[in-house]
Parts: structure tokens; C-alpha cells; sequence
């Protein structure tokens, strides 16, 4: 189904991606989508989708195309879906309207929902796929997680000093990093479904784990790993202003009502550690699709033990803490340096004075079913 791809038809699925990524902050638990309808060099219809329950780019765009989407060229960022959801199937949609040909970047991950694009070529209109695939994936890589892995894209923020310090000896780290990279860090908190944090941040730190942010946004689910249930009455995340889940060990339970404007859910776990794979796990189940990270070093550190974590947003400040200051991450020792993970640098930016960096793991291919 792949094919040769006019430049023609790049520049139109390049414009379908930046439709779809208007939809980053507000999709979730859906897909990013945007879709362009083409006659030849010229666009005639256009949309993405905004929210779930609402249109998906495809009727949208061919409401703004009518009738000149007959005989069109119609480009979408994800397979056309075929199934009666909260909306009606696009991929039948596509057929009513007449078009001549669809081109998918990439296939959908859905078992209910693909199989739209075999659908429409049995209505004898000519399919290609794989155009810009690897951009349409990244932009949705969390939904491409859940549902091909069965757990979020997992997303690690780390602030620090020069000399990889996240804050003093005594704990103090208000604020390492400048205003701008905070308010960096709310555009990547607004994209997430859930941001999480341990029991250490929590007790430390008193985290709202909320976007404060202008544009319009899903409230991310609020988790907090808390395995004794020792999260203070009072506490931000327990104020019911935000979706929260306090995760706790089996045989936990609450002494008082302090938990009562949130949800429980326990996993097993020893030695006070909870099984972080569970955690993950049940996170999908939830449909939560890009996870950030927020904690101290333990708990990052667990979760890089564990090769749970696909990409590491690190912001680092140009100053120094010393060797007595808190450290970036707490990870078993190495037997020989060539033992050592390696990353890949994707992205680096400045934010005010500060340098981001963002770096994924070394497994973040999402596997690739097709």
C-alpha cells in the first residue's frame, strides 16, 4: 500500500500535521488527526479534531470541502476509522463524499476503530499509506504506546543544576530554573494525560500537579505513589479541584477522610516499592496516553531502573549546587562504563538563561505492528 509520494503531496500531509498538533492539548484519550482535502495543488477542504466526542478531522474537512470533495485527494494524519464510536465511521464518510484517493501517514493502532482504509479501497478508490509516518507517530506517540505496548509514553522532567543537582542538601530547590522554563514546563504538563509524583515529592513539596496555562486543556489526571497512604490532610492533590489518583500498596488503607475527593487504587508491592510496570499498566487502562514524570530522584531513578521511561526532558540551569546538593537521579552503580545507557539527543532549545534538552531513552520506537 505504500507508493511513490509527489512533493505535491508532502507539502499536503506536512499542512494535515500542523492541523492535527492544534489538537495537542485537548484530544485526549484520542488521537491528534488533522486531514486536508486536495484538488491537485489546491486545498479545498481542511480540519482537525479538537475533543473527544466531537468531529474528527475528516468530516470536518469535508464539510468545508462540499461538493468539490468529489473526485479529491483526501490526506489524514491517521487511518480513517471504521467503526461507530462516539461519531459516525470517517472511512464511510470518505465514500458518501465520493473522493478519488486517501493517503494515511500511518496506519491506526485501534483494533476497533482500524481498518478504515481497507474499507474505502473496497469501494474502489485508490489508498496509499506512509507518508510522513514517523512525524504523524511522534506526535501521537503516547496513543501508539497504550495501545501497541499497553502503557503511556512515559515523559521524565528533571530541572538541575550545571553539575546535575535538582536541589540542596536540605531539600531546597525553589526555583533552580528561570520563568521561562517553568512555564515551559506547563505547555508539556497541559499535553499529558496524567502527571505523576511520589510520596517523597508530595511530603516535600506540597505539588499541585496542575496546568497553569492560558490555552485550553484537559485537566491531566493528578497520581501520586503513596504506598502507606501518608499523603497529609490539606494537601493540594487531595483538594478534589483535579481528576486525582493516590496509588497505594495492597493492604493499605485509609485511617480517616483525608482521601475522600480522590480516587484509591492499590498494586502490590515489597519493601515499600510498588510495582511500577502495575502502575503503568493500569494508567492505559485508564486511557491515559503521555505521562509526566515530576519526582525526586528515587522514584526517576526507579523508573529508569526499570527502562520505563522513553524520553527525558531535562532542563538545567547555568549554576552550580555542589557535591553535597541533592542528585538528578538515584541509579544502581555500574560494573565498567560501557554498561551505561545511552540516550538520543532529539531536541535541544534555550528557555530564558536555562538549556532544554530532550532526549529519549534508547527504545522509543513504539513498536511498529505493520
Amino acid at each position: 500500500m505504500n507508493a511513490t509520494f509527489s512533493a505535491t503531496d508532502e507539502r499536503m500531509m506536512a499542512r494535515a500535521l500542523a492541523l492535527a498538533a492544534r489538537g495537542l492539548y485537548t484530544t485526549q484519550p484520542n488521537p491528534r488527526v488533522g486531514c486536508v482535502i486536495a484538488d491537485g495543488d489546491t486545498i479545498v477542504g481542511e480540519g482537525w479534531h479538537g475533543r473527544a466526542g466531537e468531529p474528527h478531522a475528516e468530516p470536518i474537512a469535508l464539510r468545508e470541502a462540499g461538493d468539490r470533495a468529489r473526485g479529491a485527494t483526501v490526506y489524514v494524519t491517521l487511518e480513517p476509522c471504521a467503526h461507530h464510536g462516539r461519531t459516525p465511521p470517517c472511512a464511510d464518510a470518505l465514500i458518501e463524499a465520493g473522493v478519488a484517493r486517501v493517503v494515511a501517514a500511518t496506519f491506526d493502532p485501534n483494533p476497533k476503530a482500524g481498518g478504515g482504509l481497507a474499507r474505502v479501497h473496497a469501494a474502489r478508490i485508490d489508498i496509499a499509506s506512509g507518508l510522513l509516518e514517523d512525524e504523524a507517530r511522534a506526535l501521537n506517540a503516547g496513543f501508539f504506546s497504550r495501545l501497541e505496548r499497553g502503557r503511556p509514553w512515559v515523559r521524565l522532567k528533571i530541572a538541575a543544576s550545571l553539575d546535575g543537582r535538582t536541589a540542596l542538601a536540605d531539600g531546597e530547590s525553589k526555583w533552580i530554573t528561570g520563568e521561562a522554563a517553568r512555564d515551559d514546563v506547563q505547555r508539556w504538563r497541559a499535553r499529558s494525560s496524567a502527571i505523576l509524583t511520589g510520596i517523597g515529592t508530595a511530603l516535600a513539596d506540597d505539588p499541585r500537579l496542575s496546568v497553569r496555562l492560558d490555552a485550553d486543556h484537559v485537566a491531566p489526571l493528578r497520581v501520586v505513589l503513596d504506598s502507606s497512604l501518608r499523603t497529609p490532610a490539606g494537601s493540594h492533590v487531595l483538594d478534589g479541584t483535579a481528576p486525582t489518583l493516590i496509588v497505594h500498596a495492597t493492604g493499605s488503607e485509609p485511617l480517616d477522610s483525608r482521601f475522600d475527593r480522590v480516587e484509591l487504587f492499590a498494586v502490590d508491592g515489597g519493601s515499600g516499592q510498588l510495582d511500577l510496570g502495575a502502575v503503568l499498566a493500569e494508567l492505559a487502562r485508564r486511557e491515559v496516553n503521555e505521562l509526566q514524570i515530576e519526582a525526586g530522584p528515587i522514584l526517576g531513578g526507579a523508573f529508569i531502573a526499570a527502562a520505563l521511561v522513553d524520553e527525558l526532558l531535562l532542563y538545567l540551569a547555568p549554576t552550580l549546587l555542589g557535591d553535597t546538593a541533592q542528585p538528578m537521579l538515584r541509579l544502581p552503580a555500574l560494573p565498567a562504563l560501557d554498561a551505561a545507557a545511552r540516550m538520543t539527543l532529539v531536541e535541544q532549545s534555550t528557555c530564558g538563561p536555562d538549556l532544554r534538552l530532550r532526549l529519549l531513552t534508547g527504545h522509543p520506537d513504539v513498536h511498529r505492528h505493520r
